[in-house]
């Protein structure tokens, strides 16, 4: 008969190992000449941590939002006592390593036909306080940058997208009205935004909201037959913007000026119809291209993460801190929407970005990254 088999699964409590390297000398018979085995590659010369453990912090704080001070405990009952103070070191060091790959990514951003676009506070450490900076996030089907910035002005959509051309999906926020210009990158709105103004303030006006909801819910049905069918960016799927959701955003356009003058400007249900006709010709700009999707809410998934890190470690300590986070987080968040491992993709790629040349500085980046 055969054996009964029953699985269950253990946890196995992580270790760190010492490595001990032994360099070979060789000396001539006169004595004058010694020749030494070359060393072992290290992260950064007389560093004691190798690219591992380097990686395994970037991505303890960067995937899991694990402050240094916590990640020390960890080490700590793993086998190895690490002051806060040697992982902020290991921290800053990989992100200045790595920094050209971050600045390769936005210069890919910057190029694409289009980009999603979006940003959020990040705390900065003062003297006796904090000051309020911002992480902004661009963004790709294939890379993520995030950019800090210490403060909230159009200047960090300028200096990435510059004078690109293309298209920027983003909020209505005006800081990116200097990249959406004539000669520069057409805005496309979300329909995301619409859907969550109506929903806050259904409370006020149920009926009028659950029809405004109704019609964007069924933009959004167009396009999950859209998927279903597997046509997703093909004509078949423009043929069924022009006809099907054409007459769906009519339909809520005559609806929207039907109802403006019936709540106060400044109402919650005032505020919600306002908003997609001040913003109609952006909201609309998916009817016109089939790779456009309805909203922006790839943006605000990818700022979740800096969200829980502000709650967990609280603030940067200072604006070149901000950037180390941003040049991390970038290539940790596009391991992600490429399904790579950040762990073996930054162990690997700390040695490997100290000798690989320039020019192919693109095989290093997560969605062309290949395991040696």
């Amino acid at each position: 008969l055969p054996d009964e088999v029953s699985y269950e699964y253990e946890y196995v409590p992580p270790r760190l190992v010492r490595r001990e390297h032994h360099r070979r000398k060789k000396a001539c018979r006169c004595g004058q000449h010694v020749v030494v085995a070359p060393a072992p590659v290290r992260v950064s010369d007389g560093v004691q941590y190798g690219p591992g453990l380097h990686a395994n912090v970037v991505v303890s704080k960067c995937l899991d939002s694990m402050p240094l001070n916590r990640q020390a405990r960890s080490l700590s009952r793993a086998g190895v006592k690490i002051n806060r103070s040697s992982l902020c070191d290991i921290f800053h060091r990989s992100a200045e390593l790595l920094d050209p790959l971050h600045k390769r990514a936005l210069e890919i951003i910057k190029n694409a036909k289009y980009v999603r676009a979006d940003e959020t506070p990040q705390p900065v450490l003062d003297k006796d306080k904090t000051h309020r900076g911002y992480m902004w996030n661009f963004n790709t089907d294939e890379l993520v940058a995030y950019v800090f910035s210490s403060g909230r002005s159009g200047e960090t959509p300028a200096s990435v997208l510059g004078e690109s051309n293309g298209f920027l999906q983003a909020d209505a926020y005006s800081g990116y009205n200097r990249v959406t210009t004539p000669k520069g990158r057409t805005r496309v709105g979300c329909w995301a935004h619409v859907r969550r103004k109506f929903f806050d303030a259904k409370d006020h006006a149920p009926d009028e909201c659950n029809q405004a909801l109704g019609a964007i819910l069924a933009l959004y049905e167009v396009e999950y037959e859209a998927a279903n069918q597997n046509l997703l960016g093909s004509d078949k799927h423009l043929a069924m913007r022009k006809v099907v959701s054409q007459r769906i955003v009519d339909e809520l356009h005559t609806w929207l000026v039907l109802n403006k003058d019936l709540f106060a400007p400044q109402s919650r249900v005032g505020k919600a119809i306002r908003y997609p006709l001040n913003h109609w010709d952006t909201l609309i700009q998916f009817l016109e291209d089939p790779n456009l999707p309805l909203d922006n809410n790839m943006s605000e998934r990818l700022l979740r993460v800096i969200a829980l890190g502000r709650k967990n470690f609280l603030f940067v300590g200072n604006n070149g801190a901000g950037h180390n986070l941003a040049v991390l987080q970038s290539l940790v968040s596009s391991c992600q929407i490429n399904d790579v491992d950040p762990q073996a993709y930054l162990t690997d790629v700390l040695i490997r970005i100290q000798t690989h040349p320039q020019s192919q500085i693109d095989e290093l980046l997560p969605h062309k990254w290949q395991p040696p």
